[in-house]
């Protein structure tokens, strides 16, 4: 897919796929609000304002608009669309030309039921406010319990006040009829269903089991729980029922109990997988460094360790240690990847938490966001630490591949091109 940078000058149009109520924004203050943030939130609101006055179609904008009314870059701008995108509430189509023209597709959000049964965002919910904030949040959707008994239903049906009488014909075309839509929340997943499938009793009626209800499910519940499907073959196993389906409650009780199990007791929660667009360095730079910053943007920190473990999956401790980086320090995916590829490099290739800890802090206090910035950190690290070494310290094992060479001269030799380009494949 054709990569698409936003400017400011990009012109926009709004068209309502749905109808949206006043109910729909507390339900994207309260519920999808922790999960995307306030910047998404509020571009969802401007692009709803923007409509006419039948709530339809917008006329045309420029995004400067944004930029302008929310106080924040195109970047942002850029990633706070980029969300409202993943969890399905806008859809965007683009048209080439010397300036792009976007039309975005506004959809309801889910219904606080349906938000608080997802597999994965009720759980992202309950992670990001805790539990009591979570327990007032139900309290405020709750219907209130009346007692009926001694009362008697005593509605009328249909035809108990209407009959059917003869009229002339008619020709109604439902298709343009405005209704209530809404966008499903989409996962691109390589989860292996012919293996679950094939490690299932040879008495069980697969085919009968594994709806595309329980699929989409699993996948779910595989992306939130980072499961894969021979440990979901086993979690199944004692999820079916007395009639031989999948109780689809237990499934998901099962496995948040078995992420728990290995997390402490802590619920997973969800960030963002590569370098955010307004934080990469522009393209048109071909230097083999410009080429190596681009790949710290473009890859997520699990798919850095991947390459790092020639192809195999981390271990739960090093994504544990991700997860912390990520959420507990904020740092952003491309800063992540540059100081797990500097740590491996230094500390003969061990992930030690405390070393991690120790530079992600240090990062985190002086604002450290781009992959460029990274990269110069710790290059002047680099050098420092090498003239502290003394007779009794051990040496550094290697030098990243990617360091500058007006600063490390000493240590970059006549094979840095073909070792950066062998660490450029390993990426892709």
């Amino acid at each position: 897919m054709k990569k698409y940078n936003l400017l400011p000058a990009d012109t926009y149009v709004v068209i309502n796929k749905t109808i949206l109520h006043d109910e729909d924004r507390k339900i994207i203050t309260s519920l999808y609000l922790p999960v995307i943030g306030t910047d998404a939130v509020m571009l969802y609101f401007m692009l709803w304002a923007d409509l006419d006055s039948l709530s339809i179609v917008s006329s045309d904008f420029t995004h400067q608009k944004l930029v302008s009314n929310l106080r924040i870059t195109i970047g942002e701008v850029e990633e706070a669309r980029n969300k409202l995108e993943a969890i399905g509430l806008i859809k965007v189509l683009v048209k080439d030309g010397n300036i792009n023209n976007y039309i975005y597709e506004l959809y309801s959000p889910a219904s606080a039921t349906e938000f608080l049964s997802h597999p994965i965002l009720n759980v992202v919910l309950y992670s990001n406010i805790g539990k009591k904030e979570y327990d007032n949040l139900i309290k405020t959707f709750k219907m209130p319990r009346f007692n009926t008994s001694g009362y008697v239903d005593i509605t009328k049906n249909f035809n108990d006040v209407f009959e059917s009488t003869c009229m002339t014909s008619y020709d109604l075309s439902l298709e343009d009829i405005r209704k209530y839509n809404k966008l499903k929340l989409n996962i691109n997943s390589n989860f292996d269903f012919n293996f679950l499938i094939n490690s299932m009793p040879k008495n069980i009626d697969t085919n009968r089991i594994f709806t595309k209800e329980i699929k989409e499910l699993i996948i779910n519940l595989s992306f939130i729980y980072d499961i894969d499907a021979i440990k979901m073959s086993n979690i199944i196993r004692g999820c079916f029922n007395e009639r031989g389906t999948i109780n689809k409650e237990e499934l998901r009780k099962a496995s948040r109990n078995f992420y728990q199990f290995d997390n402490g007791g802590n619920l997973p929660t969800v960030t963002s997988n590569c370098q955010p667009e307004y934080l990469r360095k522009p393209i048109g730079d071909t230097s083999k460094r410009a080429k190596m910053i681009y790949t710290f943007e473009t890859i997520s920190p699990r798919e850095l360790l991947i390459s790092k473990n020639k192809g195999n999956e981390p271990t739960r401790r090093d994504l544990k240690l991700l997860e912390d980086l990520l959420i507990d320090y904020n740092l952003k995916p491309g800063v992540v990847n540059v100081l797990i590829d500097y740590i491996l490099n230094i500390n003969d290739k061990k992930l030690t938490r405390g070393l991690v800890e120790m530079m992600a802090g240090e990062w985190q206090r002086k604002g450290i966001e781009t992959v460029e910035d990274a990269m110069s950190l710790c290059e002047k690290e680099h050098k420092k630490r090498n003239k502290k070494i003394v007779k009794n310290e051990p040496a550094i094992s290697k030098t990243p591949v990617w360091f500058d060479k007006k600063i490390e001269k000493n240590v970059i030799d006549s094979n840095e091109d073909n070792q950066l380009e062998e660490l450029l494949k390993e990426y892709k």
